[in-house]
């Protein structure tokens, strides 16, 4: 089986990219002309230089694929230009899948995010029937990638096509070069930079347990269903406890409120805005959403594809030791 995958370069996309190698499969990739290329050295596959926005290119590549594995996203917390999101999340998604239809692709593998599902109230683990709305989503990657989903779901209906979409929660572990908002919180607390912490709840998994989720969803997700790709539920607390232990640091003992933290959110979003600086470290957008638990469920992935998923310190051990030896620490 020919492969194609979109993303190829990042974080999940590059994990994607090694499983189906492992399992003997023939894989094609997408890369940006000026994408940082270090998680594709040396693999054995064939690269298309382009975008998601070149349709006659998108075409041309995926021409004798079977399958398709579209994980490219805009993931980021805060952009100067918020049209960025929208431009890749939802338009690139459409133009992948319709180019995947002209070239006769079998099945496609939809990568979407855990951020487009509904949260309960009373903190308990969400699943994929969680009630959610484009209205709740925060921030432009969210509501980005709703529409995303929406958008692919139709195209899979009015196309006929044989669509499974999978929500990764919080992907940790090696070769997150960029790195991903929650790999920065882990260089910055193994660093010892991080005196104070707002309480909030995640889901960690480790990326190559996410990637494994994607080819289970290839082999056995039912068509138009969705699958959620999680692990544990931990607090930040515990997160950072963890990283402590694992880096002989002191963990951080001074919680701040989001209240707290907004103000100084603010003035970093700004100062970005006005000199083009790098993404700030404390978003708006980030801030809001710890103020929710963001906890899920995998249990439908567990028990429809087999799917599996260690112990959350094994993803920080390995994403600690990936950063210290590529020297982020």
């Amino acid at each position: 089986m020919t492969s194609f995958v979109t993303g190829a370069t990042g974080f999940v996309g590059s994990a994607v990219v090694k499983q189906l190698l492992n399992a003997g499969e023939t894989v094609r990739v997408l890369a940006r002309p000026n994408s940082n290329r270090r998680n594709l050295e040396e693999l054995p596959v064939e690269i298309f230089e382009g975008d998601l926005q070149d349709q006659r290119l998108l075409e041309k590549a995926l021409h004798g694929c079977q399958a398709l594995f579209h994980v490219a996203a805009d993931y980021r917390l805060w952009a100067r230009r918020s049209q960025d999101f929208y431009d890749t999340n939802v338009q690139g998604s459409q133009n992948i899948l319709l180019a995947g239809a002209e070239a006769g692709v079998k099945r496609i593998v939809y990568t979407s995010s855990v951020a487009t599902l509904g949260l309960n109230t009373d903190g308990t683990p969400a699943d994929e029937e969680t009630p959610s709305s484009l209205e709740t989503m925060i921030g432009h990657y969210k509501r980005s990638k709703f529409l995303a989903e929406e958008a692919v779901k139709d195209l899979g209906d009015r196309l006929g096509l044989d669509i499974v979409i999978v929500n990764p929660s919080t992907p940790i572990g090696p070769r997150d070069i960029k790195p991903t908002p929650t790999g920065k919180v882990i260089v910055m607390a193994a660093a010892g930079g991080m005196p104070a912490y707002v309480n909030t709840g995640l889901n960690v998994v480790h990326v190559d347990d996410v990637a494994t989720g994607h080819l289970l969803a290839f082999e056995k997700g039912e068509t138009g269903n969705r699958y959620i790709l999680g692990g544990e539920n931990l607090t930040l607390r515990e997160i950072l406890e963890s990283v402590a232990h694992l880096t002989q640091r002191r963990p951080p003992k001074i919680r701040l409120s989001p209240h707290a933290v907004m103000p100084i959110a603010y003035l970093a979003q700004g100062w970005a805005q006005l000199t083009g600086g790098k993404e700030p470290m404390t978003t708006v957008d980030g801030v809001r959403m710890a103020k929710k638990y963001m906890f899920f469920s995998s249990a439908r992935a567990e028990q429809m594809l087999g799917y599996k998923f260690r112990p959350a310190q094994e993803a920080l051990h390995d994403a600690i030791t990936w950063f210290r030896a590529n020297h982020y620490l």
